[in-house]
């Protein structure tokens, strides 16, 4: 992964680049500990260091040094033997705690404690198995007993405290790798957010570039078309001229389409939202693409549900839902197909738009691509009509910002179906209407004293009114 400047990530300001450099810094802290962690000794130059010592000398310098505290403790156990011979029982208990000291401190070097505590437990045992006698032979059967326990123990303790290192280093290492996956992440956020505002300008800029010889382009042509200076001398001029017009046309819509996405995308696309009426802007959609399904020989029929309320929307994102989902419908509809358009009340109390048409219909694992911007199945692949794939997104993009939700059901060889739903709070419902007889309520309240509660006649002052509720029709 190579490293960007701060140029090619779009930071121009000091600030920005005093961010970046603490960044760095931060990603070096990290690492830094990151190795420390997981490391033997927690520091890498004194790890480096151990790796020039000859371990395991000093581990047997360690051996022979306990042998020789051993030796020294059974000379102690002999001299108080020949001083008084009935100290056997002291000679026993010094044995034991010595051993289970040892154990207990010697645990990470087992053979160590054992080289410590032989010598004195073969002494006693000796010891007391000399005086004879069945009882002495017992006591020294238990003593060499208890030496083999002690070794056991410190052999035990010895592997639960390798098995609790190798546990920490494994959670060192692990901790380690999630800081390291975590500035990876990071950084590779900052860098998307950096690539996305360089689309988004790039994108704003080109939408000038573009916009600005097109519309020439598109007057010119349309000029000539329409031979407004007088016939052209040869009738082929004419056919170019409206080719020209189309290919403006077809390209200007493209770039808008690119534009409403991107906008979409960063989040910048703001809904001005107004009381509509969502069936005219139904009827008014298939109007304007009637004439395109009479020539393909399609038939649309409307069924709308009689005195809906108004939707609380944005009219343009309305329009372009449903020019993008009829288009759609034309297009890959074929010849004496028929396209249902319905409008009506949810079972939640919102409203919903359906498009509906006995086309090729879409594969079940296509449907994520075809929704995908830029994704095309394979109808519209082999159609001749081939599009840019961003109908289908926006649509569901626009939908996503009302807060509704974007259906898309097919079958093959049966048809299509897209249903669009509003949620009921954005369904506006009629009020109820307020009567003329009674007298409009004052701009100010008025001050009165309350009557005396009477239970037979419990009526509100007249100056109290209450407010109109809305009412679902």
């Amino acid at each position: 992964m190579t490293a960007m400047t701060s140029e090619e990530l779009g930071i121009t300001s000091p600030a920005e680049r005093a961010a970046a450099v603490r960044r760095r810094d931060a990603t070096k802290r990290v690492r830094w500990a990151r190795d420390k962690l997981t490391s033997t000794s927690g520091t890498p130059a004194f790890d480096y260091e151990l790796l020039r010592v000859n371990i395991s000398r000093w581990r047997l310098r360690l051996v022979i040094l306990d042998l020789f505290f051993g030796i020294a403790w059974m000379s102690n156990v002999i001299a108080v033997v020949r001083a008084d011979e009935a100290a056997s029982t002291f000679m026993l208990f010094v044995m034991l705690l010595l051993v289970a000291v040892s154990s207990m401190l010697a645990s990470s070097l087992p053979i160590a404690m054992f080289a410590a505590t032989a010598p004195v437990t073969v002494a006693v045992a000796l010891d007391i198995a000399l005086r004879g006698g069945m009882q002495n032979c017992i006591l020294a059967a238990m003593t060499l007993t208890a030496q083999a326990y002690f070794t056991m123990l410190s052999q035990r303790l010895y592997s639960t405290t390798l098995a609790t290192l190798e546990a920490r280093a494994e959670k060192d290492a692990l901790i380690g790798e999630l800081e390291q996956a975590k500035a990876i992440s990071d950084e590779a956020r900052r860098r998307a957010e950096g690539a996305s505002i360089a689309k988004s300008r790039f994108l704003a800029q080109m939408s000038h570039e573009l916009r600005t010889p097109l519309n020439a382009i598109l007057g010119f042509s349309e000029v000539m078309k329409s031979e407004v200076f007088g016939p052209h001398a040869v009738p082929t001029y004419k056919e170019y001229a409206g080719d020209i017009h189309n290919s403006g046309v077809h390209l200007l819509n493209l770039i808008n389409e690119i534009l409403d996405l991107s906008r979409i995308e960063a989040g910048r696309y703001e809904l001005n939202e107004e009381a509509v009426d969502l069936a005219q802007i139904v009827t008014d959609c298939h109007h304007l693409l009637q004439l395109r399904a009479h020539n393909r020989g399609i038939a649309i029929h409307e069924v709308f549900e009689a005195e809906l309320p108004r939707l609380w929307a944005d009219e343009r994102a309305l329009r372009q839902i449903c020019l993008n989902l009829l288009s759609n419908a034309i297009k890959f509809t074929p010849q004496g197909g028929e396209i249902w358009l319905k409008v009506g009340w949810t079972a939640a109390g919102g409203q919903y738009m359906s498009v509906l048409d006995n086309g090729p219909g879409i594969p079940d694992d296509e449907i994520p691509i075809v929704l995908a911007s830029f994704g095309q199945g394979t109808n519209a692949i082999k159609s001749a009509e081939q599009g840019t794939g961003l109908g289908l997104p926006i649509a569901k993009n626009l939908v996503d910002l009302h807060g509704g939700s974007f259906t898309l059901k097919s079958k093959l060889r049966v048809g299509t179906e897209v249903i669009v739903t509003f949620q009921p709070e954005r369904v506006m419902s009629a009020l109820g209407p307020i009567s003329m007889e009674e007298p409009a309520p004052p701009t100010q309240p008025a001050s009165y004293s309350l009557p005396a509660q009477n239970p037979a006649n419990d009526q509100p002052p007249p100056s109290i009114r209450k407010k109109p509720v809305r009412s679902e029709s």
